[in-house]
C-alpha cells in the first residue's frame, strides 16, 4: 500500500467551490498514477477550520467512488498556517514504488510542498486551479 498526497487551496467558502477543487484534485491524481477505483484503500480529507461549507468526501462520492471508505476531519488551526486548504491523503493498493508515486498540489497548495509539486505544464499534468 502507497499513500499519494494532495492540497488544493480553495478561493471560497461555498459548497461548489469546495467540491470542484476536491473533485480536481483527486481526478488529477488518478489520472497521474493511473489509479483505478478499486485499488484505492481509503482517502483521508483534511480541511483548514475556514472551510465548512462542504465534506470533500462528497466530492469524491459524487465522482462515483460509493465503496471507497472516505474520511473528513479539520486539521488543527496552526498559527501562520495557509488557510482555504483542503488536503488529502489517498491510500493505494499497489506495487509501485514509493519514489514513483505523483503527489498534487494546486494553486498556492503547491507551497506547502514545493518538493512534491509539479509546476504547471509539466508533462503528465493536468490543469492546475488559477
Amino acid at each position: 500500500m502507497r499513500g499519494v498526497r494532495g492540497a488544493v487551496s480553495v478561493p471560497s467558502n461555498d459548497e461548489p467551490t469546495i467540491l470542484d477543487c476536491t473533485r480536481r484534485m483527486i481526478s488529477e491524481a488518478l489520472e497521474l498514477n493511473a489509479i483505478q477505483p478499486e485499488q484505492i484503500a481509503a482517502i483521508l480529507f483534511a480541511v483548514t477550520p475556514d472551510l465548512d461549507a462542504a465534506y470533500p468526501a462528497r466530492a469524491a462520492r459524487e465522482m462515483g467512488l460509493r465503496h471507497v471508505p472516505l474520511l473528513d476531519f479539520v486539521s488543527p488551526d496552526v498559527k501562520g498556517g495557509m488557510a482555504m486548504v483542503v488536503r488529502m491523503l489517498l491510500l493505494w493498493n499497489t506495487d509501485v514504488e514509493q519514489g514513483r508515486l505523483r503527489h498534487v498540489y494546486l494553486g498556492d497548495a503547491g507551497k506547502l510542498r514545493p518538493d512534491l509539486a509539479e509546476p504547471a505544464g509539466a508533462p503528465g499534468r493536468a490543469s492546475s486551479l488559477p
